[in-house]
């Protein structure tokens, strides 16, 4: 679509115009503006794109800058800023970097279909509910990361090699909570009935489902970060496990020389018997008698599971 073809006046009630810009290109941001009669202060918004969430009313329309997250492997997490300007019966979403919801979605609508019906406030809740998946998408991958961790902390012997992954692993949990964390002030203002007086009852009702599904979704980040503390708990506990089954051992043998000590120590006294006169045969004798008992000791150990 040319700037020309862009007229709002010509959009019908029932039909919904969506403008989605990904780049820098100034010049086509600002044409884009000035079609649509956008305020100025709307114009600087959508230039300074980045940073944390925001909500501005301007009459007719609004604008809201919101971060979708994407996970890109090793637990990083990237943010990703839209902005949208929403007004009678048009969308404006304006992003530097590929969103991949929004691709999906344009993806899945390739033929005519029936998102014209929708308001464009019903639209941008639509919108932002797949920005807000984006989280739960997140949460899902953490929670992999996390099952896999406690089944090698489970079925393997334990390593340090596990404490720079927790320590990952509770990075990612806290960027994940701070990145959701500041929408909050957006999706509430939205969904108190002061923030579109004149909006229709559906309109306020997809608000209120948007910031029911926000509280959701900063639950289940929550949630992650509990997963994180549990699995350093199961850590703690397979370590304190694995130094109880040394000392264990270590117990054992120290007994078990300790026993050995005092026969050689008997063998040694300085008293006359006739045993000690069986010579070079007598050591023999002696000592395989210990290693019997060494043997012996140990096949009971084995049998109590002591080793």
């Amino acid at each position: 679509m040319s700037l020309e073809q862009i007229d709002p006046a010509a959009i019908g009630e029932r039909q919904l115009l969506w403008i989605d810009l990904q780049g820098e290109d100034d010049a086509l941001l600002t044409g884009i503006a000035q079609r649509l009669s956008l305020p100025p202060v709307v114009l600087e918004s959508l230039r300074s794109l980045g940073g944390k969430p925001v909500l501005e009313n301007f009459g007719g329309w609004f604008y809201i800058q919101a971060v979708a997250v994407l996970h890109t492997g090793s637990m990083a997490f990237n943010g990703l800023v839209l902005g949208l300007v929403v007004g009678p019966n048009c969308v404006f979403t304006v992003h530097r970097e590929a969103i991949p919801f929004l691709e999906a979605l344009r993806e899945r609508e390739r033929a005519d279909t029936e998102l014209g019906v929708l308001s464009a406030e019903s639209f941008a809740a639509s919108l932002l509910d797949w920005q807000l998946a984006t989280y739960f998408e997140a949460v899902s991958a953490f929670e992999d990361a996390v099952d896999r961790l406690e089944v090698n902390l489970l079925g393997g012997p334990v390593s340090r090699d596990a404490l720079p992954e927790l320590l990952q692993l509770r990075r990612a949990s806290s960027r994940l909570r701070r990145m959701l964390s500041l929408h909050r002030p957006v999706f509430n203002a939205m969904a108190r009935p002061d923030f579109r007086p004149a909006s229709n009852q559906d309109t306020d009702l997809n608000y209120q489902s948007l910031n029911a599904h926000f509280e959701r979704a900063t639950n289940a980040v929550e949630n992650a970060r509990d997963l994180v503390v549990g699995s350093f708990e199961l850590f703690t506990t397979r370590t304190a496990q694995r130094t109880n089954d040394t000392m264990k051992v270590l117990t054992f043998f120290t007994v078990l020389l300790g026993t050995l000590a005092v026969v050689a120590g008997v063998l040694g006294m300085n008293f006359a018997a006739p045993f000690f006169d069986s010579g070079v045969r007598g050591f023999w004798i002696a000592l395989g008698s210990m290693a019997a008992i060494a043997v012996l000791a140990m096949l009971v150990a084995r049998w109590r599971d002591w080793l």
